[in-house]
């Protein structure tokens, strides 16, 4: 279990623009997020215990922003031949095992998550009306087996704060987790 820092891009950057297949085989994009006023991307997969940590409220964010004009999507980029337990069909299970109410798509070739700067599981950018980064950082303080219970609490301030309008929170840690399982030439260098 590598401890990954995520890249904690500059705020302001536009979102990468992506198109790929969910558990159902549909294909979603950004432009399908176009009447949410607030974005958030997750990077996540199905293995890492980060993730599995936090899954429960993962499920509890889409339940709770869902309807409040969030657009939530998650991406799950890691090498799928290397790590099968990541692979579509498996991430069908999770989502339906979990009651996850947001798109879960593969990110297969690894370009979103490179366009993206991802580099660890779980990795979370939100974006504001206009499609700029608002906030990338932590879901919150816990972390597995620290015994801090897992609240959600920096994440949900920033989606309450993007969502009223308000500054970007001023203190935004890097979220920490497995690093992204890369295929063999496509490790970033940053």
């Amino acid at each position: 279990m590598a401890l990954t820092p995520s890249t904690m891009n500059a705020l302001g950057t536009p979102a990468p623009d992506f198109s790929l297949p969910d558990t159902d085989g549909r294909t979603v994009s950004l432009a399908d997020f176009a009447d949410s006023k607030v974005l958030l991307v997750m990077f996540i997969c199905n293995h890492c215990p980060f993730v599995k940590h936090i899954a429960d409220q993962l499920a509890a964010l889409g339940r709770d922003y869902g309807g409040r004009g969030v657009g939530i999507v998650a991406i799950s980029a890691n090498d799928v031949e290397n790590y099968p337990d990541d692979g579509q069909e498996q991430m069908a299970v999770e989502k339906s095992a979990r009651g996850y109410t947001f798109p879960y798509l593969l990110d297969e070739s690894q370009a979103v998550a490179l366009a993206y700067r991802a580099a660890c599981t779980p990795d979370f950018f939100v974006y504001d009306g206009d499609r700029r980064l608002f906030y990338r950082g932590q879901l919150d303080d816990s972390r597995p087996d620290s015994g801090i219970p897992v609240t959600g609490t920096d994440l949900r301030a920033a989606l309450d704060a993007a969502l009223e309008g308000a500054a970007a929170p001023s203190e935004q840690k890097a979220s920490i987790g497995c690093n992204i399982k890369w295929k063999a030439g496509n490790e970033p260098g940053y």
